[in-house]
């Protein structure tokens, strides 16, 4: 069976796109070609002949090794998707009623609070007939996994830059930040914020942009608090202020059931400073109807 499509002067073959996917997936062309029950010398020909068909590069060769490229990366998530969607058509024409589930895959900042993970999860789950993963990192690194589509969402408290593709944001927040501690740091409520000096601090580490408001809010009031600590997990930095090592900033919200059984209490506000946070979503040709829906109707409870 033939199958090809033009599209901007160029033929794509699916039986080579199929070809390529497996030999992705599998690693090697010996692998691939058990699995494909050909030849490896016809399938490295094919795999050859795609490659020059779309003119791009999808592997290096090296000491009889395949190594994918990052184009190739990009290859095989739309492959799979093209794939995918095959299988489903093909269950809706023979009138199948199990048709597989919607997946998602949700990018958070290990910063952002875990309540608000878990919201935008249950969100998805709730409303939709979908499997979700979450995964966790860095700004930068998870902007690159949502540009190349291997990310459906993006969960940050961060705006990307104007540069970094065709991209769509959402508040979902502005949060005051609070100064937070255990019963023995009550006293300072009285002559906040200037009672802060001297005082000690766990605080997020420098890549995370809510410690440069932090720094920002010391630095105008004069004070030089004693940083004992910094981490960029948001419940490290709660259980430390629970057992009495210091303070921490952070939002009412990430810490509300701490507050409401008196385990941590209120010191003060950091006037006219928040945490902001945004669902963000990358265009793109298939798009997930889970992802859209979530980017027009989530709100955060309780915030």
């Amino acid at each position: 069976m033939k199958t090809t499509i033009k599209n901007n002067h160029i033929w794509l073959n699916y039986h080579h796109l199929y070809y390529f996917m497996v030999v992705a997936m599998e690693g090697s062309i010996s692998a691939a070609s058990k699995k494909l029950s050909i030849g490896q010398s016809a399938l490295s020909i094919q795999l050859k002949q795609f490659e020059d068909s779309i003119s791009i590069k999808l592997f290096e060769r090296a000491k009889k090794k395949l190594i994918i490229t990052e184009n190739g990366m990009i290859a095989l998530d739309y492959a799979k998707e093209v794939f995918k969607i095959g299988s489903e058509m093909l269950e809706t024409l023979h009138d199948h009623h199990s048709i597989s589930k919607l997946h998602v895959q949700i990018g958070t900042l290990d910063t952002i609070p875990k309540h608000l993970t878990l919201q935008v999860a249950e969100a998805m789950i709730s409303n939709k007939n979908c499997t979700i993963t979450l995964l966790e990192g860095k700004g930068d690194e998870l902007l690159r996994e949502l540009a190349l589509h291997k990310i459906d969402l993006l969960i940050t408290n961060e705006l990307p830059l104007v540069g970094s593709g065709q991209i769509y944001t959402k508040k979902i927040a502005r949060l005051p930040l609070l100064v937070l501690g255990s019963k023995k740091f009550l006293s300072l409520k009285k002559n906040f914020p200037l009672s802060l000096d001297g005082k000690p601090f766990i605080v997020p580490t420098m890549d995370n942009k809510v410690r440069h408001e932090i720094e920002h809010f010391f630095k105008l009031n004069a004070i030089k608090p004693d940083i004992i600590a910094e981490s960029q997990d948001v419940m490290l930095q709660k259980l430390m202020a629970l057992k009495g090592h210091g303070m921490i900033v952070i939002p009412e919200f990430a810490a509300k059931e701490y507050l409401l059984k008196k385990e941590l209490f209120t010191i003060g506000k950091l006037d006219n400073i928040f945490e902001e946070l945004f669902l963000v979503a990358a265009s793109r040709k298939i798009e997930n109807p889970v992802a859209i829906s979530i980017m027009k109707n989530f709100k955060i409870k309780g915030a």
